[in-house]
Protein backbone atom coordinates (compact mmCIF):
# COMPACT_ATOMS: atom_id res chain seq x y z
CA UNK A 1 0.00 0.00 0.00
CA UNK A 2 1.24 3.54 -0.95
CA UNK A 3 1.42 5.85 1.90
CA UNK A 4 0.60 9.69 1.32
CA UNK A 5 1.64 12.31 3.56
CA UNK A 6 -0.85 15.62 3.27
CA UNK A 7 0.26 18.72 4.83
CA UNK A 8 -2.52 21.27 6.18
CA UNK A 9 -4.02 17.49 5.99
CA UNK A 10 -7.46 18.54 8.36
CA UNK A 11 -8.41 21.73 6.38
CA UNK A 12 -11.49 21.89 3.72
CA UNK A 13 -9.67 20.75 0.45
CA UNK A 14 -6.83 18.81 2.73
CA UNK A 15 -9.37 16.79 4.16
CA UNK A 16 -10.88 16.22 0.81
CA UNK A 17 -7.92 15.32 -0.48
CA UNK A 18 -6.84 12.84 2.10
CA UNK A 19 -10.43 11.06 1.97
CA UNK A 20 -10.12 10.85 -1.86
CA UNK A 21 -6.50 9.35 -1.25
CA UNK A 22 -7.74 6.96 0.97
CA UNK A 23 -10.57 5.86 -1.09
CA UNK A 24 -8.10 5.14 -3.98
CA UNK A 25 -6.20 2.45 -1.24
CA UNK A 26 -3.36 5.11 0.18
CA UNK A 27 -2.35 4.98 3.80
CA UNK A 28 -3.18 8.71 4.01
CA UNK A 29 -1.11 10.40 6.87
CA UNK A 30 -2.54 13.59 7.78
CA UNK A 31 -0.64 16.17 9.04
CA UNK A 32 -1.65 18.97 11.62
CA UNK A 33 0.30 21.53 13.36
CA UNK A 34 -2.35 23.71 15.74
CA UNK A 35 -5.66 21.08 14.70
CA UNK A 36 -4.17 18.15 15.90
CA UNK A 37 -7.61 17.17 17.31
CA UNK A 38 -9.62 17.67 13.63
CA UNK A 39 -6.37 15.38 12.42
CA UNK A 40 -7.33 12.74 14.71
CA UNK A 41 -10.85 12.59 13.86
CA UNK A 42 -10.50 12.74 10.45
CA UNK A 43 -7.79 9.82 10.71
CA UNK A 44 -10.81 7.93 12.88
CA UNK A 45 -13.48 8.50 10.30
CA UNK A 46 -11.24 7.42 7.30
CA UNK A 47 -9.69 4.10 9.33
CA UNK A 48 -14.43 3.81 10.63
CA UNK A 49 -15.04 3.28 6.92
CA UNK A 50 -12.55 1.00 5.45
CA UNK A 51 -9.56 3.45 4.71
CA UNK A 52 -6.24 3.30 5.89
CA UNK A 53 -4.85 6.61 8.01
CA UNK A 54 -2.97 8.41 11.35
CA UNK A 55 -2.90 11.54 12.23
CA UNK A 56 0.74 13.66 12.66
CA UNK A 57 2.05 16.82 13.91
CA UNK A 58 4.77 18.85 13.46
CA UNK A 59 5.62 22.54 12.72
CA UNK A 60 6.60 23.03 9.18
CA UNK A 61 8.30 26.08 9.78
CA UNK A 62 10.28 24.38 12.19
CA UNK A 63 13.12 22.33 9.70
CA UNK A 64 14.59 20.12 12.43
CA UNK A 65 11.14 19.13 13.80
CA UNK A 66 9.84 18.54 10.47
CA UNK A 67 12.73 16.62 9.40
CA UNK A 68 12.75 14.59 12.75
CA UNK A 69 9.48 13.89 12.37
CA UNK A 70 9.65 12.79 8.46
CA UNK A 71 12.49 10.68 9.84
CA UNK A 72 10.05 8.92 12.13
CA UNK A 73 7.77 8.22 9.68
CA UNK A 74 10.22 6.92 6.81
CA UNK A 75 11.11 4.17 9.50
CA UNK A 76 8.12 2.38 7.93
CA UNK A 77 8.97 2.81 4.58
CA UNK A 78 9.40 5.66 1.80
CA UNK A 79 6.52 7.86 1.33
CA UNK A 80 5.89 7.97 -2.36
CA UNK A 81 2.91 10.23 -2.56
CA UNK A 82 3.66 13.92 -0.75
CA UNK A 83 0.81 16.82 -1.40
CA UNK A 84 1.89 19.88 -0.08
CA UNK A 85 -1.44 21.56 0.96
CA UNK A 86 -0.53 24.06 4.04
CA UNK A 87 -0.67 27.17 3.84
CA UNK A 88 -2.17 30.27 5.68
CA UNK A 89 -2.96 34.15 4.80
CA UNK A 90 -2.21 37.17 6.66
CA UNK A 91 -3.94 39.68 4.53
CA UNK A 92 -2.22 43.36 4.26
CA UNK A 93 -2.09 45.65 1.38
CA UNK A 94 2.07 46.07 1.10
CA UNK A 95 2.36 49.94 2.25
CA UNK A 96 0.36 48.55 5.47
CA UNK A 97 2.34 45.11 5.77
CA UNK A 98 4.12 44.29 8.38
CA UNK A 99 7.24 42.20 8.10
CA UNK A 100 6.04 39.35 10.22
CA UNK A 101 3.31 39.24 7.96
CA UNK A 102 5.34 38.77 4.99
CA UNK A 103 7.59 36.57 6.18
CA UNK A 104 5.01 34.15 8.29
CA UNK A 105 3.00 33.52 4.94
CA UNK A 106 6.31 32.59 3.08
CA UNK A 107 8.11 30.35 5.52
CA UNK A 108 4.36 28.09 5.76
CA UNK A 109 3.82 27.95 1.83
CA UNK A 110 7.40 28.09 0.28
CA UNK A 111 9.94 26.93 3.28
CA UNK A 112 7.41 24.17 4.39
CA UNK A 113 7.23 23.11 0.53
CA UNK A 114 11.30 22.59 1.44
CA UNK A 115 11.18 21.30 4.68
CA UNK A 116 8.49 18.42 3.86
CA UNK A 117 9.87 17.38 0.19
CA UNK A 118 13.51 17.18 0.63
CA UNK A 119 13.73 15.01 3.24
CA UNK A 120 11.39 12.40 0.98
CA UNK A 121 13.14 13.01 -2.18
CA UNK A 122 15.68 10.35 -2.14
CA UNK A 123 13.55 7.42 -0.04
CA UNK A 124 11.02 8.51 -3.28
CA UNK A 125 13.52 8.19 -6.56
CA UNK A 126 14.81 4.67 -4.49
CA UNK A 127 11.47 3.09 -5.35
CA UNK A 128 11.12 4.59 -9.08
CA UNK A 129 7.61 5.74 -8.27
CA UNK A 130 6.65 8.94 -6.94
CA UNK A 131 4.01 11.90 -6.83
CA UNK A 132 4.26 14.59 -5.63
CA UNK A 133 1.47 17.77 -5.51
CA UNK A 134 1.54 20.82 -4.48
CA UNK A 135 -1.67 23.33 -3.69
CA UNK A 136 -1.37 26.90 -5.43
CA UNK A 137 -3.81 29.30 -5.44
CA UNK A 138 -5.50 31.62 -8.51
CA UNK A 139 -3.58 34.70 -6.53
CA UNK A 140 -0.35 32.78 -7.71
CA UNK A 141 -1.25 33.60 -11.15
CA UNK A 142 -3.86 36.77 -11.30
CA UNK A 143 -2.14 38.70 -8.18
CA UNK A 144 -4.68 39.75 -5.66
CA UNK A 145 -5.13 43.01 -3.76
CA UNK A 146 -3.84 42.79 0.14
CA UNK A 147 -1.60 39.40 -0.98
CA UNK A 148 1.51 40.10 -1.52
CA UNK A 149 2.93 37.99 0.46
CA UNK A 150 0.09 34.82 -0.20
CA UNK A 151 0.54 35.47 -4.30
CA UNK A 152 4.09 35.51 -3.77
CA UNK A 153 4.45 32.70 -1.43
CA UNK A 154 2.42 30.35 -4.01
CA UNK A 155 3.98 31.43 -7.32
CA UNK A 156 7.07 30.39 -5.78
CA UNK A 157 5.54 27.03 -5.35
CA UNK A 158 4.99 27.06 -9.60
CA UNK A 159 8.85 27.34 -10.12
CA UNK A 160 9.90 25.06 -7.98
CA UNK A 161 7.74 22.55 -9.28
CA UNK A 162 8.93 23.15 -12.66
CA UNK A 163 12.46 22.82 -11.73
CA UNK A 164 12.41 19.95 -9.07
CA UNK A 165 9.96 18.10 -11.97
CA UNK A 166 12.97 18.63 -14.58
CA UNK A 167 15.06 16.81 -11.82
CA UNK A 168 12.93 13.92 -10.94
CA UNK A 169 11.23 13.39 -14.86
CA UNK A 170 13.83 10.20 -15.15
CA UNK A 171 13.21 8.64 -11.96
CA UNK A 172 9.23 7.79 -12.10
CA UNK A 173 8.21 10.94 -9.96
CA UNK A 174 6.00 13.17 -11.55
CA UNK A 175 5.83 17.13 -9.55
CA UNK A 176 2.41 19.43 -9.86
CA UNK A 177 0.85 21.89 -8.83
CA UNK A 178 -3.10 22.76 -8.74
CA UNK A 179 -4.19 26.26 -8.58
CA UNK A 180 -7.59 26.54 -7.16
CA UNK A 181 -10.21 29.69 -7.21
CA UNK A 182 -12.67 30.22 -4.84
CA UNK A 183 -13.30 27.21 -3.28
CA UNK A 184 -16.47 26.52 -0.72
CA UNK A 185 -14.68 26.79 3.02
CA UNK A 186 -15.08 28.45 6.27
CA UNK A 187 -12.09 30.92 5.00
CA UNK A 188 -13.97 31.54 1.81
CA UNK A 189 -17.32 31.76 3.20
CA UNK A 190 -15.96 35.13 5.25
CA UNK A 191 -14.89 36.89 2.13
CA UNK A 192 -16.81 36.50 -0.33
CA UNK A 193 -20.58 36.83 0.05
CA UNK A 194 -22.72 34.62 -3.33
CA UNK A 195 -23.26 37.97 -5.17
CA UNK A 196 -19.71 38.79 -5.04
CA UNK A 197 -18.76 34.84 -6.12
CA UNK A 198 -21.50 35.38 -8.63
CA UNK A 199 -19.86 38.36 -10.45
CA UNK A 200 -15.84 36.92 -10.01
CA UNK A 201 -16.54 33.54 -11.04
CA UNK A 202 -18.22 32.90 -14.65
CA UNK A 203 -19.78 29.80 -13.72
CA UNK A 204 -21.34 31.58 -10.83
CA UNK A 205 -20.60 29.38 -8.15
CA UNK A 206 -17.54 28.72 -5.58
CA UNK A 207 -15.88 24.90 -5.96
CA UNK A 208 -16.04 22.26 -3.80
CA UNK A 209 -12.89 20.70 -1.60
CA UNK A 210 -13.85 17.46 -3.55
CA UNK A 211 -13.35 19.04 -6.55
CA UNK A 212 -9.71 19.96 -6.05
CA UNK A 213 -9.31 16.48 -4.45
CA UNK A 214 -10.58 14.77 -7.10
CA UNK A 215 -7.99 16.85 -9.62
CA UNK A 216 -4.94 16.14 -6.60
CA UNK A 217 -6.25 12.19 -6.57
CA UNK A 218 -5.55 12.10 -10.16
CA UNK A 219 -2.01 13.47 -10.78
CA UNK A 220 -1.13 11.24 -8.26
CA UNK A 221 -2.54 8.24 -9.34
CA UNK A 222 -0.64 5.66 -11.95
CA UNK A 223 -2.89 7.74 -14.68
CA UNK A 224 -1.32 10.47 -14.97
CA UNK A 225 2.52 9.31 -15.28
CA UNK A 226 2.80 11.44 -18.22
CA UNK A 227 1.98 14.98 -16.55
CA UNK A 228 4.76 16.51 -14.44
CA UNK A 229 6.09 20.02 -14.42
CA UNK A 230 2.09 21.53 -15.07
CA UNK A 231 0.29 24.19 -12.96
CA UNK A 232 -3.16 23.02 -13.64
CA UNK A 233 -5.99 25.92 -12.59
CA UNK A 234 -9.35 24.85 -10.90
CA UNK A 235 -11.30 28.09 -10.81
CA UNK A 236 -14.52 27.66 -12.71
CA UNK A 237 -12.93 29.83 -15.57
CA UNK A 238 -12.34 32.98 -13.29
CA UNK A 239 -8.81 32.84 -15.93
Amino acid sequence: MKRALITGGAGAIGAAVSRALAAEGRHVIIHANGGMARAEALAQDITAAGGSAEAVAFDLIDADATTAALERLLEAGPIQILVNNAGIHDDAVMPGMRREQWSRVIDVSLNGFFNATQPLLMPMIGTRWGRIVSVSSVAALTGNRGQTNYAAAKAGLHGATKSLALELASRGVTVNAVAPGIIASPMAEGAFDTETVKRMVPMKRAGSPEEVADLVAFLASDRAAYISGQVISINGAMI
